[in-house]
């Protein structure tokens, strides 16, 4: 993760700023303000401006054209071309070292740590070439001691203050897609992630849609309270999550007592989920009036549906037909009739798949 960059759309807008506002400073203080220095300073600097004002136009315009190594080399590029240009012209005064303020700003904004640091060190050392190279050695200790000390401080602030924004803005996303009360994910989150899902799905990939209701939840509350009726909806959330059995899966919370499950399993799976969810609830002795029973519905892509909303209108249809058929059952979706309850499928032997 050394290299992740945090970024890319960001950091390429600061590049592009960068270099567009450098290229053209630079020719004006480094070429048309020295006529009269030698004639190849003059062309190395011109050039120099030519192509910084170029890499700006191309970070701006087209920044997809450019490798994404060019992102993560961006400070240390950048500190060398300030180095050689503060060497070119002999300036080691405070207004040209400044200008190391912008890969050190870049680094800590976008990049990790390590890099951080290891631009913190090349300013240092690139400051101090210019520094003993054109004051003298009490000055040249003096002033290299400050910009190091300096852009030290500036780098931890900035990145410190990073790291705790992205803490909050973690905190913040968690809010915004789970539920509070079961710490399942919502609506928004699933309805997300089920379009995700079912593109990203193949034949050999299958995803499944789980509908759970719990059976008379208004009887719950109205008869036992609403804090028992949300330690029962509790009770369902860790029950979908404990019955994953480790496969990759989502457990949401659509509204009240409804909740969906997605998994990546074909349908004997799902299947055999949906009981395993619902033994583990009848177990419990936790609540006054008992477990809850739930009805389950269950469609899975491509037997069923080919969509995202087919898929959810499917799981919906098997959901309702467990309820007609008397509740606290599960029922599979069928892609065309006769519909069938898959409590009264014939047993099967263990990871034996319903379809081929």
């Amino acid at each position: 993760m050394a290299h992740r960059l945090r970024d890319e759309h960001g950091a390429a807008r600061a590049v592009a700023y960068l270099m567009l506002a450098a290229g053209p400073y630079n020719f004006a203080t480094g070429v048309l303000m020295r006529i009269g220095d030698p004639l190849p300073q003059l062309i190395a600097l011109g050039v120099t401006s030519v192509a910084l004002f170029a890499v700006g136009l191309v970070s701006l315009r087209r920044p997809a054209a450019l490798p994404g190594v060019f992102w993560r080399l961006a400070p240390f590029v950048t500190a060398a071309v300030i180095t050689g240009l503060n060497v070119a012209t002999e300036d080691a005064s405070m207004g040209a070292q400044l200008f190391y303020l912008w890969p050190l700003l870049y680094a800590a904004s976008f990049l990790h740590r390590l890099i951080i640091a290891l631009t913190v060190l090349q300013i240092s050392a690139g400051h101090a070439l210019t520094a003993f190279l054109f004051l003298d050695a009490v000055a040249a200790l003096h002033d290299w001691i400050a910009i190091t000390v300096a852009m030290t401080m500036t780098a931890l602030v900035v990145a410190g203050l990073r790291e705790r924004n992205d803490k909050l803005l973690a905190v913040l996303n968690s809010q915004a897609t789970s539920d509070a009360l079961t710490g399942a994910a919502n609506r928004r989150a699933f309805d997300a992630e089920l379009a995700r899902s079912v593109t990203a799905a193949g034949t050999d990939d299958p995803v499944a849609l789980v509908m759970i209701d719990v059976d008379h939840f208004k009887t719950i509350n109205d008869t036992w309270g609403h804090a028992v009726g949300d330690q029962a909806l509790r009770l369902v959330a860790d029950a979908l999550r404990d019955a994953t059995e480790g496969r990759e899966h989502m457990v949401a919370r659509l509204g009240g007592d409804e909740f969906a499950v997605l998994l990546r399993s074909g349908p004997y799976a799902a299947f055999r989920f949906a009981e395993t969810c619902r033994a583990l609830v009848s177990a419990t002795t936790d609540l006054p009036g008992g477990p809850p029973r739930l009805s389950i519905g269950i469609a899975v892509t491509p037997d069923h549906a080919a969509t995202p909303e087919d898929l959810q209108r499917v799981a919906d249809a098997a959901l309702y037909q467990a309820k007609e058929a008397g509740r606290g059952r599960s029922m599979m979706a069928h892609a065309g009739p006769p519909h069938q309850n898959v409590d009264r499928l014939p047993s099967r032997p263990a990871g034996h798949p319903l379809h081929t």
